[in-house]
C-alpha cells in the first residue's frame, strides 16, 4: 500500500469531462477545473485579505481547493440536469462517493497518512471562510464555463440555467468582501459581450440578482 494509487488518479481527472455531452465548443476536465478553482479561490481570498477583515488559512483553502472534486475518480463527472434532477438522486449520488472515498483511503492511502486524506478528501464547503470561499470559486469557475458556450451560442439551455444557478449560488455569500467586490468590479467586465440575445439575458440576470440580494452592479 502507498500513495501511488492518489496519484495515479489525478491523471484519470484530466480523462473527466465536465458535463459530458453538453460542452460544444471547448471541453473541460475535472483536473482543468480543479486547479481554476484553486486560482479563483486564491484571489477571492486574496480580496477577503486586502479589502476585508479575514484571516486566511492558506493550508486549508488550497487542499480544500485542489481536492474539491477529486472523489470524482470513482464515478465521474454526472451530467448537471441529471445530478440537480432532485435533492433524493444527489444524495444517494453523495452515499455512493462518500462510500468509495473511504474504501479508497482504507484501501490505498498508508495508515499514517489516512488521517490527512480523510480531511483533504471529505466535502470542503462548510462553514469556515475557507468552505465558504471554496463554494464561492466553484461556481465562478462553472459561470464562466457556462458564459463562453453562451456567448458562442450553444443553444442548449442548460448553460444560461447553469448561470443563473451560478449567480444566486454566489450571491448568496454576499456577506463575504470578495462576493460584493466580484459582482461590483468583475462580473460586469465578464458579461460586458455582444452575442444574440444579450441585453435580454443579461437584463434578466441582473434583475435577478437585484430583487434576490442587496449587492451592487
Amino acid at each position: 500500500m502507498g500513495l501511488n494509487e492518489f496519484i495515479l488518479g489525478l491523471s484519470n481527472l484530466e480523462k473527466i469531462t465536465r458535463a459530458p455531452g453538453f460542452f460544444k465548443y471547448t471541453e473541460h476536465t475535472v483536473a482543468a477545473h480543479s486547479y481554476r478553482v484553486a486560482s479563483i479561490a486564491q484571489v477571492l481570498a486574496d480580496i477577503e485579505v486586502m479589502h476585508g477583515s479575514q484571516d486566511i488559512n492558506w493550508k486549508s483553502l488550497y487542499e480544500k481547493a485542489l481536492n474539491h472534486d477529486y472523489t470524482e475518480r470513482f464515478i465521474g463527472d454526472i451530467k448537471t440536469p441529471v445530478k440537480y434532477a432532485n435533492k433524493e438522486l444527489r444524495g444517494m449520488l453523495q452515499t455512493v462517493e462518500e462510500k468509495m472515498t473511504a474504501e479508497f483511503i482504507s484501501q490505498e492511502i498508508p495508515s499514517e497518512f489516512q488521517t490527512i486524506y480523510e480531511r483533504r478528501l471529505q466535502e470542503g464547503k462548510d462553514e469556515s471562510i475557507e468552505g465558504q470561499i471554496l463554494a464561492v470559486a466553484d461556481k465562478v469557475d462553472l459561470l464562466y464555463e457556462s458564459f463562453e458556450e453562451i456567448v458562442k451560442n450553444n443553444p442548449e439551455p442548460v448553460y444560461k440555467e447553469m448561470f443563473i444557478e451560478s449567480i444566486r449560488t454566489i450571491g448568496s455569500f454576499e456577506h463575504l468582501v470578495s462576493v460584493q467586490y466580484f459582482f461590483k468590479t468583475i462580473y460586469p467586465e465578464l458579461v460586458d459581450r455582444d452575442f444574440y440575445g444579450s441585453d435580454t439575458f443579461i437584463e434578466d440576470v441582473n434583475t435577478i440578482i437585484k430583487n434576490e440580494t442587496s449587492l451592487v452592479i
